[in-house]
């Protein structure tokens, strides 16, 4: 079990230097120059001066060689300091826990919304005895992971916000303006969790033990929640990490569409200008929660099924 834990652990630690690598080579090869993006008509509406230029360069540490900046950098962000924003004068760290409230209110709802759409679509489809009712709810998840989020998310303003006018198309206020993002973020999850917990009670329906509890007399409601979903629910915690990424990359979208603030309006705003600092903040910050999520259920799978944690550590 050590050895299982020691190898995620650099396993997770690799994740995060990666993105931090990948996302520094990325922007640097963008064309443009963000200092010159950022100071383009200057405070007061005049162009700044070569002078003025090179000294916000020399500020950002943009006036180093790149090997340099990113040695420094990566040394900094290894103390949990990413700088300051090239676009707004703010603190990384400030700037991104400033965005977050908004992002993790609807990721919350999104996955809850996913957990109890995919969990209903599974349940149903493999208790049903309607054929034509089964195969309906079967194709529903592969249709909903191949729309696009904005085309969805489109869609549902222009139904119930344009035309039945029941809920806000924009904005942050209320628990009504979380409605329509929560769908349109946690529909393509609640679509993979759909796919496999489907697939794993299918499985777990023809195993043995359900065999038996039929024998013995259980009902098929029993059968269902009590026998076969709580193993066929080990596989689709595989994916959890999967779908919060999800989550997180769908948030740049939905809060796009639905005009909220948030990390995924920052992002954007950030890559529009080349802010590399906080950029990179973002992109670390997302790859720590991914590999958080993925540590945690990598470290809750042996307990399951301590099956894992020997076979890892032969």
């Amino acid at each position: 079990m050590a050895i299982y834990l020691v190898r995620r652990v650099a396993l997770a630690i690799g994740v995060l230097w990666a993105a931090f690598t990948v996302s520094f080579v990325v922007l640097y090869l963008l064309p443009g120059d963000p200092v010159a993006t950022m100071a383009s008509g200057g405070l007061d509406g005049e162009p700044l001066t070569p002078e003025a230029l090179d000294a916000l360069r020399a500020r950002y540490g943009l006036d180093q060689p790149l090997i340099v900046q990113y040695g420094t950098r990566l040394w900094d962000a290894l103390h949990g300091d990413f700088g300051t924003s090239i676009q707004s004068g703010k603190d990384v760290g400030d700037a991104i826990r400033e965005s977050l409230p908004p992002t993790i209110q609807i990721s919350v709802a999104g996955l809850a919304f996913a957990i109890v759409f995919g969990g209903a679509v599974a349940l149903v489809a493999t208790y049903t005895s309607a054929r034509w009712l089964r195969q309906l709810l079967m194709a529903l998840p592969s249709l909903a992971v191949s729309l696009p989020v904005f085309w969805v998310g489109l869609m549902l303003v222009q139904v119930f916000s344009f035309q039945l006018r029941l809920l806000p198309s924009v904005g942050a206020k209320g628990l009504e303006s979380l409605v329509l993002p929560a769908v349109t973020l946690g529909l393509p999850t609640g679509a993979l969790v759909a796919q496999v917990l489907a697939k794993s009670l299918s499985a777990a329906l023809d195993e043995p033990y359900v065999v038996t509890a039929r024998a013995k007399g259980a009902g098929r409601i029993a059968i269902h929640l009590r026998h076969a979903l709580r193993n066929a629910a080990l596989p689709a915690l595989t994916v959890l990490g999967y779908v919060v990424g999800n989550l997180l990359a769908g948030s740049v979208v939905v809060e796009t569409v639905f005009t909220r603030p948030g990390l995924g309006r920052l992002t954007v705003s950030a890559v529009s200008v080349q802010d590399i600092p906080l950029v990179q903040g973002i992109v670390v910050f997302a790859a720590a929660v991914f590999v958080t999520v993925n540590l945690l259920v990598d470290l809750i799978y042996p307990v399951l099924d301590p099956r894992i944690a020997t076979g890892a550590a032969v």
